[in-house]
């Protein structure tokens, strides 16, 4: 595999479905979701993967029943706290995309001990997409650059929007797999993504392998990337 991607997106998409199959409660399958991650983390590392983004929670995740979302809020929280000696082992630096100030403070407070904890970690950087949504990164962009007064006189540049994304000197994703079957973007990395390749599985994400990752990675490397040029 001499064509690595630098950035791979996931939209880890089948935990609900996962459970049903198996009648069990849809907490089952986000909890077995967050085996998978662990195991995909380990083996972008093994591959020699930079960069990885997990769509975790998006700005649409609200709308799901209350007693849904407060358990992935509690589950959040003890994952941070009970991975701690993960991210260390295997020098994982973890970052944040999203709308810090809409999730709960307690929240909050684990993803930047977690930020903060792991800032020297230099194996693969995971961006957590948490509370995230495409459309609400550039709204929240635009503003930031509206309220700036030092750039809100100068036109708004392909160059300057990038400076106020969520995470700046983040590539943009050569690659973005989604689980589950589904064929859509689902609001992930808009901006971030117009040049990105799509890799769509079927199985859903607890069933993800080690393998699909590899067979997604290798797809990759023989694409034709031409960025709306000529080779």
């Amino acid at each position: 595999m001499s064509n690595i991607p630098k950035h791979i997106g996931i939209i880890m998409d089948g935990n609900g479905r996962w459970a049903a199959k198996r009648n069990l409660p849809r907490t089952a399958g986000h909890r077995q979701g967050i085996t998978t991650a662990k195991k995909i983390i380990k083996e972008a590392i093994r591959l020699g993967i930079p960069w990885l983004t997990l769509y975790v929670f998006s700005t649409e995740n609200w709308k799901r029943t209350q007693q849904e979302v407060g358990f992935l809020m509690k589950l959040l929280i003890s994952h941070m706290r009970n991975e701690a000696s993960f991210y260390q082992e295997n020098r994982i630096r973890v970052r944040h995309t999203g709308d810090m100030n809409g999730l709960p403070a307690d929240v909050q407070k684990e993803i930047k001990k977690s930020v903060l904890n792991t800032i020297d970690n230099d194996a693969i950087t995971v961006n957590l997409a948490i509370n995230y949504g495409g459309r609400d990164e550039i709204i929240r962009s635009v503003n930031k650059w509206m309220n700036d007064t030092n750039q809100s006189n100068n036109e708004l540049t392909e160059e300057i929007f990038k400076s106020y994304l969520d995470n700046t000197d983040l590539p943009d994703p050569d690659l973005i797999i989604r689980s589950a079957g589904d064929l859509r973007s689902s609001n992930f990395l808009l901006w971030e993504s117009a040049y990105s390749e799509y890799f769509y599985s079927d199985k859903l994400w607890p069933d993800f392998t080690e393998e699909d990752l590899q067979f997604a990675v290798n797809n990759f490397g023989n694409r034709n990337r031409k960025f709306g040029g000529l080779k």
